[in-house]
């Protein structure tokens, strides 16, 4: 979906028409006054409403008098010497929801006694533009601001002394709203549009921003020995398909770091039917796979500098006459036969020869791995952390790091024999769950068995990537969580 914004970055601006977006730190005054509101109309009506820059709270004045510009909004930054990165994110938000039908808008970012760097610019463009996204493609009635002015982007320009700068950190906040975009854009589809080979197809357009794709069919499937991930498949009428991204950015002889995503278009559960009531919900049992070809595209499109591989493994779990069953016992294509004890613990059968093909096709340096997985992690930790589980310390601090920088918050659970021992099976090598308790952490036990000794994270993101609190840079039922998060480790630790 494109951007309903327009952003540059200028030095100075002289306001003109449009609304204005002042920023005012606790304590402090607006910024851009003495251009924008030449008669104080700013200062005396935040006299009279007693307006004092408490963060995110605004202030807002319609035709002020003797002013350039239609209305003024000043928008309260909070203590200036607590501001952290997501801060400017959600300020930016904040901004993109204060335009009204406003075709051009002017912030001034320098508020007085802040020093704003040029990744604070970036990252209140970028939250303007994740702030702003809605996905209304098939709605075939547009609210009252959209028909004003259709398909044309609003002229925003950002003003601030560090504007060249921001200018280069801004084409790289340009990549990850894309990248967040396209992952919401995709959670958000239904599934009678977006199936196995339409995700496929989706993985396949990143071929244009320099990405090497190939997409698996059932034949190359089966030829690998992935009865696993075709198992789950078997019941639909729509083939699976398996999309293996590669962005070479890193020098030839660096061993690639590696995410593979969990995308099952649709989860009726199987034979295990799940409950009628919000199964509508399951069109995003996708997410992890959608985390996944978001953060390809955000790497490409910012040409980040490391060897990536991108594995998504992509089918629909349906409960037709050649379903799986219940107690079938299938064999992965690491040789390990698993007992189905539940059709609808599906993705870690889907996650586990996606996870072996990676492993054993490009020797990562590590793998981690994102999925919709269980509904045990949200009772656990609600919709405001992921749950991390990792075979290497290092590889789970560096993901927590990055989770704290972006807000994108990742809680480590534990990982342990006692709970291995949960998912052996009597007929198999093991079974596909360990019953009611621990489910999270057996469900990670099971994935942990196709990693071999090469560092491996999950990150359980059921929680997170659909249907969590709305904020600032989300009001969509869709977050793109994994994208930014999984950018910042990559920016942050492996980029040469």
């Amino acid at each position: 979906m494109a951007s309903r914004f327009d952003i540059g970055f200028a030095k100075t601006a002289r306001a003109s028409g449009g609304v204005a977006i002042l920023l005012q730190a606790a304590g402090q005054p607006a910024a851009g006054l003495a251009d924008v509101d030449p008669g104080n109309v700013v200062g005396r009506a935040a006299d009279v409403a007693k307006f004092t820059g408490k963060a995110l709270k605004s202030l807002d004045v319609l035709a002020p008098h003797g002013a350039p510009v239609d209305r003024i909004r000043v928008l309260g930054l909070g203590e200036a010497d607590r501001l952290v990165a997501h801060d400017w994110l959600k300020a930016g938000g904040a901004a993109a929801a204060k335009i009204g039908r406003a075709d051009k808008v002017t912030v001034y970012l320098d508020a007085p006694g802040v020093t704003v760097s040029a990744r604070n610019a970036a990252d209140f463009a970028l939250g303007m533009q994740l702030g702003a996204y809605s996905f209304d493609t098939y709605k075939t009635k547009k609210g009252d601001e959209d028909e004003a002015k259709p398909g044309k982007p609003v002229k925003v320009t950002l003003v601030t002394a560090a504007a060249s700068a921001a200018k280069k950190a801004g084409e790289v906040s340009d990549a990850v709203a894309e990248g967040v975009i396209l992952a919401r854009d995709l959670v958000n589809e239904p599934a009678n549009v977006l199936g196995p080979v339409e995700f496929a197809a989706r993985a396949k357009a990143l071929e244009k921003l320099g990405v090497e794709v190939d997409i698996l069919t059932e034949r190359e499937m089966k030829k690998l020995g992935m009865a696993a991930l075709l198992g789950v498949a078997q019941g639909s009428v729509r083939p699976p398909r398996l999309a293996v991204m590669h962005w070479k950015g890193g020098k030839e002889k660096d061993r690639p770091i590696a995410f593979i995503g969990k995308g099952v278009v649709f989860d009726t559960g199987g034979i295990s039917i799940k409950p009628a009531a919000g199964m509508e919900d399951m069109k995003g049992d996708m997410g992890g796979a959608a985390a996944v070809i978001g953060l390809m595209h955000t790497l490409a499109a910012r040409k980040a500098k490391a060897n990536v591989i991108g594995i998504i493994g992509l089918v629909e779990n349906m409960p037709d006459g050649n379903a799986q069953r219940p107690g079938d016992i299938v064999k992965s294509m690491s040789g390990q036969t698993i007992e189905v004890i539940n059709t609808d613990a599906e993705g870690r059968i889907v996650l586990c020869d996606a996870l072996w093909y990676c492993n054993e096709t490009f020797k990562p340096q590590f793998m981690v791995n994102l999925a919709t997985l269980t509904g045990a992690i949200m009772v656990a930790l609600g919709s405001h952390h992921a749950g991390l589980f990792s075979n290497d310390d290092t590889l789970a601090t560096r993901l927590t790091a990055a989770g704290l920088a972006t807000n994108e918050r990742l809680w480590r659970m534990p990982l342990g024999r006692e709970y291995d021992k949960m998912i052996d099976s009597k007929f198999a090598d093991m079974k596909n769950t360990g019953g009611r308790y621990a489910g999270s952490i057996t469900a990670a036990q099971f994935l942990q068995r196709f990693v071999k000794d090469t560092p491996w994270a999950h990150l359980d993101i059921a929680g997170t990537a659909m249907g969590s609190p709305t904020d600032e840079i989300n009001q969509s039922w869709a977050s793109g969580f994994g994208v930014r998060l999984l950018d910042e480790l990559v920016r942050a630790n492996y980029e040469g």
